[in-house]
């Protein structure tokens, strides 16, 4: 199934990375959900995936039917699901998912990552993701982006040097 570039996104991201066997479970329960979601009895052209293990992403291609305000607390609820039976946190919008000096994806709340910023750890170039997106076109090139070109910067400020 292909999906339009302008295709509505949201993007949950845990606070801990999935094993197999979690991310085998999640993956199931999200495609029977996609299957079914529908927006005022009709159905919805939607898909979900899970990227690195750690990042929910729900795409629903509008062209046909739109997302209404019930279909999509039917996502919030089934998000608040998943968070309970695997015990992870998917609304903490502090929690923030960046690329560490290995390259590889670590959190960290609030205050943890203003102190990777005041030790160096995260720089001007760290990349950071940007869950904000909201359309799928726009994961390419607007979900992973550098500190310096992203919406962290105003709220953690200049604290970056680098």
């Amino acid at each position: 199934m292909n999906f339009s570039e302008n295709s509505r996104i949201w993007i949950y991201q845990s606070n801990r990375e999935l094993n197999t066997t979690e991310m085998e479970r999640l993956q199931h329960i999200l495609n029977e959900f996609t299957t079914d979601w529908t927006a005022h009895n009709n159905l919805l052209k939607a898909k979900a995936e899970v990227r690195y293990n750690r990042f929910i992403i729900l795409t629903v291609d509008e062209s046909q039917t739109g997302a209404t305000g019930c279909s999509i607390d039917k996502s919030v609820t089934l998000m608040k699901s998943l968070e309970h039976e695997f015990h992870i946190n998917l609304f903490d919008r502090f929690n923030t998912a960046y690329r560490d000096e290995q390259n590889n994806i670590a959190t960290a709340n609030r205050a943890e990552f203003e102190e990777l910023i005041k030790q160096g750890k995260v720089n001007a170039d760290t990349i950071v993701f940007n869950n904000l997106v909201n359309k799928l076109g726009d994961v390419a090139t607007q979900w992973e982006v550098t500190y310096k070109n992203s919406w962290h910067k105003q709220v953690f400020g200049d604290l970056v040097t680098a």
